[in-house]
């Protein structure tokens, strides 16, 4: 490729080992989460869940970097399953509030060790290193 177009090479992106890493750290739960019927992104929102009882879905999806459009059909998929509610905020119509079921409730023993799990197979950074990158991505989030 000509110098010209240097900055279309793969290894010149940044974005690539981000995906990438991300794909496989998504995959590396897969084991964990798929006998409960989880998926990752339903686990992360059951973690937003176990630590707030209540959010409205703005919240949510700020907290989460999901939309609407990603945020809606999983939630009432969870809720139809029994693990959250929704309804209406009483203070503004056009918020909606999801709460933990206790069926949710339940679901944390049973995800408690995931992340030790994790955390013990993912070997490869030094917790000096893990903390480093953890910052750095919350950087470039903007957080």
């Amino acid at each position: 490729m000509s110098q010209e177009y240097e900055q279309l090479k793969l290894e010149n992106q940044l974005c690539f080992p981000l995906y990438a890493c991300s794909r496989k750290i998504v995959g590396n739960y897969t084991p964990y989460l798929k006998p409960l019927g989880l998926t990752y992104t339903q686990y992360i929102v059951f973690m937003v869940l176990w630590e707030k009882e209540s959010v409205n879905v703005g919240q949510l999806g700020e907290t989460l970097c999901l939309d609407a459009g990603t945020l809606t059909p999983l939630l009432k998929r969870l809720e139809k399953e029994g693990y959250v509610t929704r309804k209406r905020s009483e203070e503004d119509e056009r918020v909606t509030i999801v709460s933990i079921t206790s069926k949710g409730n339940k679901l944390k023993e049973k995800c408690k060790d995931i992340p030790l799990k994790l955390s013990a197979s993912a070997d490869t950074l030094t917790e000096k290193e893990s903390k480093e990158l953890y910052r750095l991505l919350y950087k470039v989030l903007g957080r």
